[in-house]
């Protein structure tokens, strides 16, 4: 009982920072937040080769390949020279570390264009960059439905 209390109190920790981080409007970027990107249920295909059905809303859609600017907490997956190159950016400092898997639209794959960015892990972060959504697969799995080509880091709060 104890942990759950401490786990539900460090869950609502983040999702208050993460909501404080909020950016400013930058010119020229929409801000995008995970309350809209994780607005909907999706089944995840079985194979590559199935069709998947048309889960993901036309205003979803819509954000495709455009600029935007998004908040959140940052898992780093690839790094060259001490620099993260590309990284997991989800809504909460709890997911995938401590138990709570994410919803496949929780998370963004994030991969910087023009060289990496410092690893900052567990405070709320802004990117910004080029949003493309629809389903993406790596040797058959399903790895997920929004990649930020991402352009710079534009805030950090903490």
């Amino acid at each position: 009982m104890k942990n759950r209390l401490r786990h539900l109190l460090l869950l609502a920790a983040g999702a208050l920072a993460l909501r404080a981080a909020e950016p400013a409007k930058a010119e020229g970027y929409e801000n995008v937040g995970f309350d809209r990107l994780a607005a909907f249920s999706y089944t995840p295909p079985e194979t590559e080769t199935a069709k998947p059905a048309d889960q993901i809303p036309e205003k979803i859609r819509a954000l495709d390949q455009k600029k935007v600017a998004v908040t959140g907490f940052m898992l780093p997956t690839k790094m060259d020279k001490g620099l993260v190159t590309e990284f997991l950016l989800v809504k909460d400092p709890m997911m995938c570390c401590y138990g709570v898997m994410p919803r496949i639209n929780e998370w963004i794959v994030v991969k910087m264009v023009g060289g990496g960015v410092k690893p900052l892990m567990d405070i709320p972060i802004t990117f910004e960059g080029k949003l493309k959504v629809g389903e993406m697969f790596e040797n058959g799995y399903l790895t997920g439905v929004y990649l930020l080509e991402g352009e710079k880091m534009a805030g950090v709060k903490g």
